[in-house]
């Protein structure tokens, strides 16, 4: 695996769920510009350029490339994602928001990076 890579290549990329499933596609990625880290992939399921588009914020450290596959591998099961704090397209929550934040890892059961 390449060891830098644009954060471009991955848009679009399907991700898949430790349960085989395909529970969408990578729309965005969202940095800490402080420190230089990935923090979110923005996964998307629905409508990709129109109406109707389910958003997550999915901690960075929940997926693995696969490059042989071409997609990300999420430690998650297809119904934990459906049950995931999710967002409209239209109405971004304030991911600096330090409780917002809270409450993504928290749901993930993972330490914020």
């Amino acid at each position: 695996m390449p060891a830098v890579m644009p954060t471009s290549a991955f848009a679009g990329v399907t991700v898949i769920s430790v349960d085989g499933n395909d529970v969408g596609r990578v729309l965005e990625i969202m940095a800490d510009m402080r420190d230089g880290r990935i923090v979110y992939a923005v996964l998307a399921e629905g409508e990709f350029l129109g109406t109707g588009l389910t958003l997550w914020a999915i901690p960075w450290s929940a997926l693995t490339l696969d490059i042989t596959n071409e997609c990300f591998r999420l430690d998650m099961s297809a119904q934990q994602i459906k049950d995931a704090p999710e967002f409209d397209g239209d109405d971004w929550p304030s991911m600096a928001d330090a409780a917002w934040g809270q409450r993504v890892h928290k749901y993930d059961n993972r330490p914020p990076y």
